[in-house]
């Protein structure tokens, strides 16, 4: 696909902020023309000296302004950005992307309206590899995570077990279990795992295991794939966003690394 494409971000903060600001600066075939936030007096704040100010509107009116819609939001309203960008048949690319693992409807309904469902690959790596060895047997795709507490806290999984994580003095693990049940009980932390699990053998056959490690300063993630063509091992260091500590600064620079993807004439990787 080349030519410009026009795009709409749902969220301005850790992640819609960073993009949102990288494409009003100019990138080539792409133009930045909508944003929608839950407070839009913070969003105007937020596009304040932009050189070409997008529209601030609502979540669900994304769609209507843009080619690409990309959602950059707290996973609760994820529903809201991703069933309008597909009824109206637009390019959508989540950054949630383990909400979308309950919602695989999602993918049914694209192909009905000829929407395009495209997940970056976020604070991860290797995906093209896992994807090329999914093509062949794959025996098992397994991911730690590692973050440093702060970067756990609030999550759903935690609070209903009664665990504290600020509480940690020293490696250990709080959650074992496949990548459907980790997405659901970490929604803003392993988009990771669900990228992994979509990309390879599914939510169900990929395991995850969540450790809260107070001796690292980065969001740490590594992922061993044993499969027909291939042995993987790889380990990926993410520095924590300043805005939001369960991200990686690198999140927002792959989804920008992605939309280039989709109008450059030259594309590297699968």
């Amino acid at each position: 696909m080349t030519g410009e494409l026009t795009v709409a971000i749902g969220g301005l903060g850790a992640i819609g902020g960073h993009l949102a600001r990288a494409l009003d600066a100019g990138v080539e075939g792409l133009r930045l023309v909508a944003v929608a936030a839950r407070d839009p007096e913070k969003a105007q704040r937020s596009i304040e000296g932009f050189r070409a100010p997008p529209a601030i509107v609502s979540l669900p009116d994304l769609a209507e302004h843009a080619d690409i819609v990309v959602e950059a939001a707290p996973a609760a309203v994820f529903e809201q950005i991703a069933e309008a960008a597909i009824a109206r048949g637009r390019i959508f690319v989540p950054s949630s992307v383990g909400a979308l693992l309950p919602r695989m409807h999602l993918v049914a309904r694209a192909r009905e309206t000829g929407a395009r469902i495209v997940v970056p690959t976020g604070a991860l790596l290797g995906l093209d590899a896992v994807r090329a060895a999914a093509e062949g047997r794959v025996e098992s795709v397994t991911i730690q995570t590692r973050k440093p507490p702060r970067g756990l806290e609030g999550a759903p999984y935690l609070i209903e077990h009664g665990i504290n994580v600020l509480g940690i003095t020293e490696p250990t693990i709080v959650f074992k279990g496949n990548a459907f049940d980790a997405a659901k009980g970490f929604p803003a932390n392993v988009n990771v795992a669900a990228a992994l699990a979509l990309a390879g053998i599914g939510p169900e056959r990929t395991m995850v295991e969540i450790w809260g490690d107070p001796t690292v300063t980065r969001n740490t993630h590594t992922i061993q794939v044993e499969a027909e063509a291939a042995r993987l091992t790889m380990t990926i260091e993410n520095v924590p966003s300043e805005e939001n500590p369960r991200t990686g600064r690198i999140t927002p620079l792959s989804i920008l690394a992605c939309l280039r993807g989709l109008t450059s004439t030259l594309k590297v990787g699968s």
